[in-house]
Formats: C-alpha cells, structure tokens, sequence
C-alpha cells in the first residue's frame, strides 16, 4: 500500500536535497534499492517501520524529521520545557500489509522514546515474515498496551502468549518480535520504543540493517541445467 504521496516522501527528499545527496548516495548509506528509494519519495510504496529506521540512521537525523509537517524543527536545547499536544486524529501515519502505525508528537525531535499506535493486520507469521523477511528487532526495549481485540504475540525465546485488551506487555526488543491479529475484531495497540541508555530511539541493530539489506538484494538466477555427456551441441560421435 502506498502513503499519502505528499507525506513523508516529500520531507524524505527535501532531507536528502538538503544533505546535497543523490539518490545512490542514500543507497549506499542505507543499503535501500535506489528503485526503492524513488519509489519512497513519490509515494508510490509504503514507509514501513525497519525502512525509516533505515533512513533515519543513514540521513543523520532523527526520524521525527521524516514524518514532521514541518521539516527541520529544532527542540529547546537540552530539551527542557518542550510539549505538544495531539488531537483525535493527527499524527503520522505509516501504512504497510501488517500493520497501520500512527506515529504520535513526531514534531518533537530527539526524543528519548517513540510512541505510536498499530493496528495489526497479518494474521500468521507467514504474512508477516512475507513483508519483513523476518521477526523484527532493534536495539533498547518496547512497551505495548492493548486498546482493542486481542493480540498474538511471538517471539524468537518464548512461547506466542494471547493479550486481550487491557494488557500489557514490556520486552527487550533486541529479541526477534512480531504482533498478530488473534481476533475478527479490531486489534490496536499502544506501544512506545525506547533505547537502553542514552541513545535514540532511532537505532536498529547492525543485525537486523544486515537482513534488511539483503532483503533488498535480487534473488540469484538459476543456473543453466548442464548438458548430458555426448548430447552437448557440435559434439563428436
């Protein structure tokens, strides 16, 4: 599914114009097709989560930069006395096939946490592992909270555990993770990504940049069949 083409396509450029990069510039730095990345700021393919973690890391800003109506903002310094206000309705939404993510005060930049709502879509690992290759993982910890349905939740180290609305669930996100739709109804949730320790909430482990890059990479071609012994073409009898 393709996002709106005048959001964060748009700032996805006026960022890289900015920087004085090419297209294969940002290629480079983020391991995304350059296809990829045409595709990206026209709006024509979906901004999904481990793609603008990618370009937040590559472009050297934070990904609030991307997403902001206002591109460029700057926070107070040390960020003292900052505050925004989101009504019912605003924010940034980031649509791919799993999930629907609206990401909240995405003007604030440099902030210690990321906070967003997902509405989930992918019902079996099948799916989700179709859009992103593989369970997801990036570096600090993760909090969801569940507003409506219920949610399947998968990791690499434990056994898929059920949360219906109302719960809540706090993990280590450098462990392969992935949210499931476990019900007809609506399934959203609350979640906030954070680092460790003082870094952003930007980073992605070099990891999961390694998968993504291969992600990216053309399937090899099938090698040619070889020929039988004595039926090669112009051989003697």
């Amino acid at each position: 599914m393709a996002i709106d083409s005048n959001l964060p396509g748009d700032h996805i450029r006026s960022v890289r114009r900015r920087l004085g990069l090419t297209l294969s510039d940002v290629s480079g730095r983020t391991g995304l097709a350059v296809s990829t990345l045409s595709k990206l700021e026209k709006g024509n393919m979906s901004l999904s989560y481990d793609k603008l973690m990618l370009l937040s890391k590559g472009l050297g800003v934070d990904m609030a930069e991307l997403l902001a109506d206002v591109p460029g903002s700057r926070a107070a310094p040390g960020g003292g006395g900052r505050r925004i206000v989101e009504r019912a309705g605003e924010g940034q939404q980031v649509v791919t096939e799993s999930y629907q993510q609206l990401y909240l005060a995405t003007e604030l930049l440099n902030k210690r946490v990321t906070p967003l709502i997902a509405e989930v879509n992918a019902r079996t690992l099948e799916e989700f592992k179709a859009e992103f290759g593989d369970l997801i993982r990036h570096p600090g910890e993760e909090f969801a909270y569940v507003l409506e349905g219920e949610i399947a939740f998968h990791c690499e180290l434990y056994a898929p555990v059920v949360l219906k609305t109302g719960d809540s669930i706090y993990f280590d996100s450098e462990m392969g993770h992935a949210y499931l739709k476990a019900s007809d109804a609506r399934c959203r949730v609350l979640a906030t990504c954070a680092p460790r320790s003082s870094g952003t909430p930007d980073g992605f482990s070099q990891h999961f940049i390694d998968v993504s890059k291969r992600l990216q990479e053309p399937a090899p071609a099938p090698k040619a069949a070889k020929a039988a012994p004595g039926k090669a073409r112009g051989s003697k009898r």
